[in-house]
């Protein structure tokens, strides 16, 4: 059966019809690859669509905002949901289908089953959002069951996210290969989210903070500091002196098991996150110390 034309992109609401259309790629000798999403989406989203597209001979695209994964004073009523907007992206883009699930549709009645990367979940982000990657990882789990797809895309902006389906997909034996990509941003140096839509203009600028803090830890550690509270204070004076920022952390981390590090390493990685004005922004920067630093 021919795929559809991408000017007429497959939009899927049912756990069936996906299996469905994708078992078709499947069977005609297609690596498929799979963008799951909350929707809202940007220029971020778009290359993670992109690089599917280059890689895989099917895409799919996922569009649910996910309730689990939001506390109880989050933004799930007020998070964007612009489906048109977000559907002409994904043809756009080359996307084949969407699935544009409910909430009945992922969570029926009843549903009592949740996966959880014990360890993991319950540091930086965790800790500050207690049970935001028990929703992540279920959600993700399910979908990946539902999608079956060979090759998953997630962006590196949301650092610990993939580090946690990462490890959840190796632990748990998932047939889908996470694949991480670069993180994109403005011209300005803000990195793209959906929630960037909730700045004013002011606020906007106050969020630069977050990239300024990342390049001057990846600037000292690339002149070859090594002293880690050294890099962490950095980044936290930075933030502390931009006006309308409210820090929440600053730190240096082991690039795969996210451990805070009192010692440098040779790939680390630094992740900041903070309130401005009533926006939560996080953003990372992998850091590498010049060859031959360390042995």
């Amino acid at each position: 059966m021919p795929f559809p034309d991408r000017a007429e992109i497959q939009v899927a609401e049912s756990v069936q019809s996906v299996r469905d259309a994708v078992s078709r790629a499947k069977w005609s000798g297609h690596r498929v690859g799979f963008v799951p999403t909350m929707g809202a989406l940007h220029v971020g989203h778009v290359s993670l669509i992109e690089r599917a597209r280059r890689e895989c001979g099917y895409v799919a695209v996922s569009i649910f905002v996910n309730p689990t994964q939001f506390g109880p004073n989050e933004d799930f009523n007020r998070y964007p949901r612009p489906r048109d907007a977000d559907l002409a992206m994904c043809r756009d883009a080359g996307a084949d289908l969407v699935f544009y699930p409910t909430v009945e549709t992922m969570y029926p009645v009843g549903h009592r089953t949740f996966v959880e990367v014990a360890g993991l979940s319950e540091i930086l982000e965790g800790a500050i959002r207690p049970g935001h990657f028990r929703g992540v990882t279920t959600v993700v789990t399910k979908l990946f069951n539902i999608v079956q797809a060979d090759r998953a895309y997630f962006g590196q902006k949301d650092y610990q996210q993939q580090s946690v389906i990462r490890v959840m997909a190796r632990e748990l034996d998932m047939p889908t290969d996470v694949v991480t990509c670069e993180t994109i941003r403005d011209p300005d140096g803000l990195a793209l989210s959906s929630r960037n839509a909730y700045l004013s203009e002011s606020e906007r600028k106050s969020g630069l903070a977050l990239s300024r803090a990342l390049r001057l830890a990846e600037r000292l550690a690339g002149e070859g500091e090594l002293d880690i509270p050294t890099l962490e204070s950095a980044m936290r004076n930075e933030l502390e002196n931009t006006p309308g920022v409210t820090l929440e952390y600053a730190v240096i981390v082991n690039h795969e098991s996210m451990r805070e590090l009192t010692a440098a390493e040779p790939r680390m990685v630094a992740l900041v996150a903070a309130r401005v004005g009533s926006t939560r922004l996080i953003d990372n920067m992998i850091l590498r110390l010049p060859s031959g630093t360390i042995t």
